[in-house]
Order: C-alpha cells, then sequence, then structure tokens
C-alpha cells in the first residue's frame, strides 16, 4: 500500500507540473498525441497476437505500402484502433463513461471485422475462454459492468492508480464481448484517464507477460497489486515523455546519456522500468530529457 501512495503522490506532482508546462502549448500537446497513436495501437494489437511490426502499423496508418501481404483483418485492426484512439481523445472530456458509450466504441473497433458482433455484448450461447479463465454467463455481462461502473465512481476520491487497475481487471474478467475485450479494455482505462485530467497511458507489448499476470493474480487471489504497478509506471512513464518536450528538454537516449555523463547504461535501464529516473520509452527506445541547464 505504501509504495502505491508513494507512485500515486509523484503522479500528482507530475500531473502538476504538466499542467504548468503545457500553458500555451495545446498545439505541441495535440502533435505529440497524434505522434502517439500508432505507438498506441501497435502495442495493443500486439499484446493480442498481431504480427504487425510498429513500422507496418505507421506505414498502414500513412496509407504506405507495406513489403510483405498483411491480412485485410489486421489492416482494419490498425486503421479501426487507431480511430478509436483518436476519438476518444474529444470524447472522454464531453461525456462520462456509460454502457452505450462502451458499445459504440466496440462498434468502430470491430466494423468490417465481424459486423455480427460489432457493438454488442455477448448472448446466450456465447461463451468465451480465455487461458484457464473462463468468462462469466453472457447473461451477467450488463449487471457485472454496470456494478463495474457504478463502484468506480463511488470511489471518486480514491487513488486514480486503484480505480483504473480495479476496473481493468473486473472489465477483462467480465470480457464482455466475443471479440475486442483487451483492446476495449485498455482503450476505456485512457477514456477515464483522460476525463479525469489525466494523460493517457500506453500499455506496452514488452510487459505482456506481466500484464498477464495481474490477470492470473486477480483470478486467483482478487488481488491487483501487479496491474496496479503497471498502472502506476505506465502512468508516470507517459508524464516524463511529456514533460521533457513540454519543457523543452534535450532528449537522448540512455545510451547517448550514459556515455556522455559516464555512467552504467544498464543501471540506467534497470532505474527506468523501475521508473526512479525521468526516463521513457518512444517507439522501443529508452530515452530521457536533459533540461537545458544540466548540459
Amino acid at each position: 500500500m505504501a509504495k502505491i501512495l508513494h507512485v500515486f503522490n509523484t503522479i500528482n506532482r507530475l500531473r502538476e507540473q504538466y499542467y504548468a508546462a503545457s500553458a500555451g502549448k495545446q498545439s505541441l500537446i495535440k502533435l505529440l498525441s497524434e505522434a502517439e497513436v500508432a505507438e498506441q495501437v501497435y502495442n495493443s494489437n500486439a499484446i493480442e497476437n498481431s504480427t504487425l511490426t510498429l513500422e507496418e502499423t505507421e506505414k498502414i496508418l500513412l496509407q504506405i505500402n507495406l513489403d510483405r501481404y498483411i491480412t485485410e483483418r489486421e489492416i482494419f485492426e490498425a486503421k479501426n484502433l487507431a480511430r478509436v484512439v483518436s476519438y476518444i481523445d474529444t470524447k472522454a472530456k464531453e461525456q462520462e463513461l456509460t454502457l452505450e458509450v462502451i458499445l459504440s466504441l466496440h462498434k468502430m473497433l470491430i466494423a468490417n471485422i465481424r459486423d455480427d458482433i460489432a457493438g454488442r455484448f455477448r448472448k446466450d450461447g456465447e461463451w468465451i475462454r480465455v487461458a484457464n479463465h473462463i468468462a462469466p454467463d453472457p447473461k451477467e455481462v450488463v449487471e457485472r459492468l454496470e456494478k463495474m461502473l457504478a463502484g468506480y465512481n463511488a470511489n471518486s476520491r480514491e487513488n486514480i492508480i486503484k480505480r483504473i487497475a480495479l476496473l481493468h481487471l473486473i472489465f477483462e474478467h467480465t470480457h464482455p464481448f466475443v471479440d475486442g475485450n483487451g483492446r476495449i479494455g485498455r482503450v476505456i482505462n485512457n477514456y477515464l484517464l483522460i476525463r479525469e485530467g489525466f494523460v493517457p497511458v500506453n500499455i506496452k507489448f514488452i510487459d505482456r507477460k506481466m500484464y498477464y499476470d495481474a490477470f492470473k493474480e486477480f483470478d486467483e487471489k482478487g488481488a491487483a497489486k501487479i496491474m496496479e504497478e503497471i498502472v502506476g509506471k505506465a502512468l508516470t512513464n507517459s508524464y516524463h515523455k511529456r514533460l521533457a518536450y513540454l519543457e523543452g528538454a534535450q532528449i537522448m537516449t540512455l545510451a547517448e546519456y550514459a556515455k556522455k555523463y559516464k555512467v552504467s547504461h544498464s543501471n540506467l535501464i534497470n532505474k527506468a522500468n523501475r521508473q526512479t529516473i525521468e526516463a521513457f520509452l518512444e517507439k522501443g527506445v529508452w530515452k530521457i530529457g536533459v533540461s537545458q541547464n544540466k548540459l
């Protein structure tokens, strides 16, 4: 509990720093959000076993021809998710999250992929198994999601890390859709974060094992400790990245930083993974913003 509280306090400090740094820089914030869409899409789809690389994802979104055959499904998965990610950036500020909003996001995500299941929850006879977990009876889906949202809203004064982590675990445990549950679940995380004045997070493909361990922990013990750690680190990472750009720091890779300041690169990577230094992952590379007065 003490560790999560410390991370929460760090995030609140970074959040205040972000608001101060973002004054009058809306165009830069918009550019940062737009540049991040491909990474969001790549990581979320890769977690769900997409074969697309980040570079291929970027090319699809830019409508550039690829060097290999890609299935039509993977192309639509990339384009549709990009549309959803961009859409919630504005939508979240305008409307609270409801079951109707979740359904509309799912319809956007699954359009042209499985139109028969797009924009609707599982119905009678549509059972889902993920690893050893069998999702609840389709008849329970709506009630469980309503309870999930009510619980989230009732604890509005609670630590945002704990609230997002628990909601995400409940959503994925419920698995309300025939397909697209993971991607919609991660979109919902960001919908709520944006709505509450935080920056969106990007759960990385390289953290996939830890991410699935979090679901296992919840299924077996009803605990959310691992997911809280994932959300806390992702939020910290997201603020570090935005602050580096907004505060005009010189952005360099950790390898460059280690060489310049004669420090251990492996030690820096360990600290970056723990988010105990102001490093951030961008396109799979650890970077850090160095303030001008340190140069």
